[in-house]
């Protein structure tokens, strides 16, 4: 049975939501004087993370106050519906701290059938890349669509970072013939659903860094699994692998990871 199509208002209210507290993000962004705190985990987390995602978590209280919340920097909120906003204020901190404009904001909703709303907001970058179920992928109101690249050596790979990466994997890819860029964290898998680049791989990542993916990969005709091309684990509090690629090409960068590991 085919699950419901996402109700455009909901996908209106989450770009609006996400875009208002991305864009508040701004306000720290490249500041001499910005504070930044170490979580118990030794990642960075500063004021426009927290103000970021209170926000939202705000907005959705008057809002949508039966829907169960969960986001990086707070306790979850557990409601009655059956919708679940997953937010992570800031994915690429280290990045935002640093004054790289590639920072991103990300956003999804699940309901009882799964993914149904994804958005990623570029807030330096002005552009917002959303998804929903059903309804298409769009960047900043632009139907897109991953690419049809299908040769390896015709197609840009990114990731977050290759210190995580095993090196049989790393040398599996290079190996296949794949341009291995870092254009990481959300924005690289907004590229990949625009079709700029053809598959963003992250080894390990958690469900905040990935929620809004499995709807906007899906819209927009690519691919998004883990790195033996399984369904990611999409679960609070377990990290998972991550391949979102374009439909054309995804046999072949799973391909060269599984040789890399014979």
């Amino acid at each position: 049975m085919t699950a419901p199509s996402a109700d455009p208002a909901l996908l209106s209210l989450a770009v609006d939501l996400l875009r208002t507290a991305g864009d508040r993000t701004l306000d720290w962004f490249a500041r001499d004087d910005l504070a930044i705190d170490r979580k118990g985990d030794g990642t960075p987390v500063t004021e426009a993370d927290r103000a970021a995602e209170r926000l939202i978590r705000e907005r959705l209280a008057e809002l949508r106050p039966d829907d169960t919340v969960l986001g990086e920097e707070e306790e979850d909120h557990p409601g009655t519906s059956t919708i679940t906003w997953i937010i992570d204020p800031i994915d690429g901190t280290k990045a935002f701290t640093r004054g790289v404009p590639l920072y991103s904001n990300l956003l999804g909703v699940f309901d009882e059938h799964g993914p149904l709303i994804g958005v990623i907001h570029l807030p330096a970058l002005a552009t917002t890349v959303y998804a929903g179920r059903g309804l298409g992928c769009f960047r900043d109101g632009t139907p897109v669509r991953v690419s049809e690249r299908r040769e390896p050596t015709d197609c840009v790979l990114s990731t977050s970072g290759f210190n995580p990466w095993p090196d049989d994997a790393l040398l599996g890819v290079k190996h296949a013939g794949f341009q291995l860029r870092t254009w990481g964290d959300g924005y690289g898998y907004a590229m990949v659903a625009c079709g700029a680049i053809d598959a963003m791989i992250d080894p390990s990542v958690s469900l905040w860094d990935v929620a809004p993916l499995p709807v906007i990969l899906a819209e927009a005709g690519g691919r998004f699994t883990a790195l033996d091309g399984s369904a990611p684990t999409l679960e609070p509090g377990r990290s998972t692998s991550a391949v979102a690629t374009s439909a054309a090409v995804h046999d072949a960068v799973i391909a060269a990871l599984a040789t890399s590991k014979g």
